[in-house]
This record gives structure tokens, C-alpha cells and sequence, in this order.
């Protein structure tokens, strides 16, 4: 089932077709498949731009309790395998924080996946804790991890309100059918002068202009597509102060990199795939900018 969404930032129903719809009905495994960590879906739905904000979301879409249903089935071992190299991009990602707070303190990581983030601020002396509305990567963070990740989505879950010095959303508000809800749940769990953490897909970002269609990030588990100036909108809107922004490095197998292209760009990346597997390149990591943005939010009184 579909349905039309008004503006997450302003309401507003006016909008702007970016691109048509190119896909018909899916089944509910289609979904599963979709709604997924490592989803590699290239969108096939009708993207707009609301003519008031500027904001750009998928509308029609499916119906928002489907995709929560959907996210929490299935499991997803193409994700878990980038555990180690996504532990690499944390690791700088947590030195960034604490340049920040001026060191570790509590932190609650929303849509955690399999735990990394988690795992290298541990490393580091803070105090952890984060949710995950997927089961199986729930359940794979806590045996390779051995941290109690919560099970389910942010609004599932009774946690007390001021209590964290850090809340962070990696590459995931782009997933959420109502992102200025969980960033204003956000908000209620951070301190005062406390920060929320986030990566994104920055639609406005050179990588993404250069690339136009192609861009590896225009893909159908993502709902909307910020740039600087909408999420910062948003974010003041909820009650934060924007203090950085940074183009955001990931490090992942050279492999699934590659894969992952070839999703977008066709046998060629495919083809240069499979030779690094052969060789044994594929395992070495890369690191590599395609357009994401890291914000940094300092939660108003």
C-alpha cells in the first residue's frame, strides 16, 4: 500500500516532481529485501521537492508501519561482514565527538545495526547503549559484541529524558518515515549543551550534482534526501544549534565497494568486483567520500 506524504519539515503540501515513479506494486518480501542495513535497491520511486522548504522525499511511498515491520525482519550477513572497517571509520567518528564533549561520557546510538559504533566509543570509556529495529543484527551486535543492544525502534523504548551527553543517528535519518519525530525524541534524551551526532546522504553535495542519477545514494530505502540547509532547518526547528559540519569518510572492503557500484553502474564495477575478489584485493580497506555529510548539534536550554 501507498501513500502520499506531506513535507516532514513544514507540512507543506506543494511540491516539485525531481524524478517520476519507474516501479509497480512489490510483494512483502520485496520489502524485506529493501528495508534492509545493506539495501542495494537503486530508487524506483517518485522523488519530489516541496516548493515551500526545499526538502526532498519520496512520495507516494509505502505505508509507514510497513516499512517499520519490514526493517525488523530478515538478516543481513553483507552488512556484518564491514564490521571491522566500519569499527575504522568509528574510531575517528568517536575522536571527533570527544574534540567535542572534551571526553567520554554516555552515549545512545539510534539504529546501531550490528553495534560498531557502539563497540569503538566502549573502546574508548564511554558508557554505551543504542537500539536496533532489525532482530537478526540486533542479536549478532550483542553475541560479537556482547553489548545489550535494545531490540526495536527509538519509540518502542522507556528512556530516561536528559540523561545522555551524546545521541547519534549514522546514516539514518535518511531511512526514518518521520525524521523530525525522532529528532525531537532526540532531543528529549540529551542534556542541555549535550549534542546529536549525525551522518547523511547530501543531496546537495558536489559528489551528488556531479553524479546526478548515478549517484549511489539515490536509492529506495532512502526516504528523504536532505542537504546542509534542510537538515539544518530541521535541527533548529527541534531545538538545536548546528556547531560543525564536515564531509563524512567511510572505510569499507574495497570488494563491497565495488559491488555495491555495480548495482548503480553496471557490469563494469561488477566485473572489477570479482578481480578484486580473485586477487585478494577485496579485502583491503578504502576509504572514500561519495557525498555524506557529518553534523555536529549542540542541544539548546
Amino acid at each position: 500500500m501507498l501513500e502520499e506524504v506531506h513535507c516532514d519539515l513544514c507540512g507543506s503540501s506543494e511540491i516539485d516532481i525531481v524524478r517520476p515513479a519507474r516501479s509497480g506494486v512489490r510483494s512483502s518480501q520485496d520489502l524485506v529485501q529493501i528495508f534492509r542495513a545493506s539495501s542495494d535497491v537503486p530508487l524506483v520511486d517518485r522523488l519530489v521537492q516541496c516548493k515551500s522548504c526545499d526538502l526532498v522525499f519520496v512520495s507516494p511511498r509505502v505505508h509507514a508501519p510497513t516499512i517499520v515491520e519490514s526493517y525488523s525482519e530478515g538478516e543481513d550477513p553483507t552488512f556484518v561482514s564491514q564490521a571491522e572497517a566500519r569499527e575504522r571509520t568509528f574510531a575517528t567518528s568517536v575522536e571527533r565527538i570527544e574534540a567535542l564533549t572534551g571526553g567520554p561520557g554516555r552515549i545512545f546510538d539510534i539504529g546501531t545495526a550490528g553495534g560498531s559504533f557502539l563497540a569503538a566509543a566502549r573502546a574508548r570509556g564511554w558508557q554505551v547503549d543504542g537500539c536496533e529495529p532489525n532482530k537478526w543484527l540486533a542479536a549478532w551486535g550483542r553475541k560479537h559484541y556482547g553489548i545489550d543492544i535494545r531490540t526495536g525502534p527509538l519509540t518502542d523504548h522507556d528512556l530516561p529524558k536528559g540523561h545522555y551527553d551524546v545521541v547519534t543517528l549514522w546514516d539514518v535519518v535518511e531511512h526514518l518515515p518521520q525524521p523530525s519525530a525522532i529528532v525531537a525524541q532526540a532531543r528529549e534524551l540529551v542534556k542541555p549543551g549535550g549534542y546529536l551526532i549525525m551522518t547523511f546522504p547530501d543531496v546537495g553535495s558536489p559528489s551528488a550534482r556531479l553524479l546526478g542519477r548515478f549517484w549511489p545514494f539515490l536509492s529506495s530505502v532512502h526516504l528523504f534526501y536532505f542537504s546542509k540547509q534542510t537538515m539544518e532547518k530541521m535541527l533548529r526547528k527541534s531545538g538545536f544549534e548546528v556547531v560543525h559540519t564536515r564531509p563524512h569518510t567511510q572505510r569499507l572492503e574495497l570488494g563491497y565497494v565495488l559491488h555495491r557500484a555495480g548495482d548503480v553502474l553496471g557490469a563494469p564495477m561488477r566485473m572489477l568486483s570479482r578481480l578484486a575478489s580473485k586477487t585478494g584485493a577485496g579485502r583491503s580497506h578504502v576509504a572514500y567520500r561519495l557525498g555524506q555529510t557529518f553534523v555536529a548539534a549542540r542541544r539548546l536550554p
